[in-house]
């Protein structure tokens, strides 16, 4: 970095690093354990949560220079906020790191690919709907129209790093346009009303991963849920929020409590740990817009995951069944630690009749996937994905469950780089439940 933007950066982490959250932290060293990357770098304070803000307070107080080593240190946090729970002061520290990263990321000066990758991906894509139909109709034509096979046979996929090349093979099949366009946006309950919800769709979710929206939407209907789509909700803004982009987050977040606001709702329900805890947080990124914090503390609280409704409405004690099969659970980070939700997912599995759940050590552990994390951070999401596909194999699980689209295309990832595509799968919880509760019809 030049001298210019160090000064740069240090006015602005002086002006807007939220200093009492940063004394808040003790030293204690209760988050070293927690910490994936601390681990896996061999133990290295400088990517501990402890080491990472000692790095924030230094630049604050004008004892550390905001160079590429602090940088390295805050883009190489997964984000996953393991830190939190066990923190006995309850530092916020995901509010910290997504503080300093767009102080670093605003200030500091950008290549132009950079600059063009970061425009198309955070201001052109992700938060226009529309082309990112467009964009995932691209990709199920590559997969049906023969150009997927040609890629393969061809070696071309060579030239592409390893995790993107093993990425490309496991990524689910996407529907056709006409399927991404023509999406629902009322549906009514399917037994005696005990519930009025809306469904937060997505960006990714309602495209990619359609068709677990559609199975968590007859879920709900099963449940008693009267459902709510709003047509103008967008993207939840977490990607931008964890990657130096607050601002156009907050565009989003309000966007999205527009969206909302008109729906009289119980509950708004999300099936991505990742977007749920992000849309939790809306009332902390708008609270200080005198004209916003309200509303979105409002919104905010009428946020729920799928299986904590599905448990309140005793989802859990209809007759779920499905073939004989040993099971285990891998934690969304962000549903954990964002949305303190734990224990319902096991609940809801354990329920089914002929699944025999085991616990995986270190369940809540990150995945490696984190966002784009296994993208631009491979060589340590690698290693995090290896240890955790050492857990999973000690439980002798063929179904690897997981409430997140990140987490499971990860697990799918360590299946495949495991040689066990053949044994084992990976599952979203909402489409195991849908098939354990539409299989007691055949038994």
């Amino acid at each position: 970095m030049k001298t210019a933007e160090k000064e740069r950066i240090t006015q602005e982490f002086q002006e807007k690093m939220d200093y009492d959250e940063l004394l808040n932290c003790m030293r204690c060293g209760f988050c070293l354990p927690s910490c994936p990357t601390y681990i896996e770098s061999g133990m290295d304070e400088a990517h501990s949560p402890r080491g990472r803000i000692a790095m924030m307070k230094a630049v604050v107080d004008g004892v550390l220079e905001p160079d590429d080593d602090v940088k390295r240190s805050l883009d190489l946090c997964l984000g996953c906020r393991a830190c939190e729970p066990v923190c006995p002061s309850g530092v916020k520290y995901g509010h910290l790191l997504e503080q300093a990263r767009d102080i670093i990321y605003q200030s500091k000066k950008k290549s132009v690919p950079e600059k063009a990758a970061r425009k198309v991906v955070f201001q052109d894509l992700f938060p226009h709907q529309n082309r990112m139909v467009a964009a995932t109709s691209l990709l199920g034509f590559y997969q049906r129209s023969g150009l997927q096979k040609i890629a393969r046979k061809s070696g071309i996929m060579n030239f592409f790093p390893e995790t993107l090349r093993t990425m490309e093979k496991i990524l689910p099949s996407v529907p056709k346009k006409k399927e991404l366009r023509n999406r629902p946006h009322y549906l009514p309950a399917l037994i005696n009303q005990k519930k009025k919800v809306a469904f937060f769709s997505g960006c990714l979710m309602d495209t990619v991963f359609m068709k677990t929206n559609d199975a968590s939407m007859k879920l709900l209907q099963y449940a008693g849920c009267e459902i709510v789509i709003p047509e103008t909700q967008n993207c939840c803004g977490a990607l931008h929020g964890h990657s130096g982009e607050r601002e156009k987050a907050k565009e989003m977040a309000k966007n999205n409590i527009e969206a909302f606001e008109l729906a009289e709702v119980d509950y708004i329900i999300t099936n991505a740990g990742g977007c749920g805890a992000f849309l939790v947080d809306y009332g902390y990124l708008l609270k200080d817009e005198p004209e916003w914090a309200e509303r979105a503390a409002k919104f905010s609280v009428k946020i729920k995951d799928i299986t904590s409704i599905l448990v309140e409405l005793d989802f859990h004690k209809e007759e779920l069944h499905l073939e004989n099969q040993v099971v285990t659970y891998q934690d969304s980070c962000h549903l954990k630690n964002g949305q303190k939700t734990f224990m319902e997912p096991r609940k809801l599995l354990q329920s089914i009749q002929g699944v025999t759940y085991v616990e995986m050590y270190d369940a809540s552990r990150c995945c490696g996937s984190a966002g784009i994390y296994n993208i631009v951070e491979s060589e340590m999401s690698m290693q995090i994905l290896d240890y955790k596909m050492q857990q999973t194999i000690k439980t002798d699980a063929k179904t690897i469950v997981t409430a997140n689209p990140g987490c499971l295309l990860q697990m799918k990832l360590g299946i495949e780089r495991e040689g066990l595509s053949n044994s084992v799968r990976a599952v979203h919880i909402v489409d195991f439940l849908l098939e354990a509760y539409e299989n007691k019809a055949i038994n």
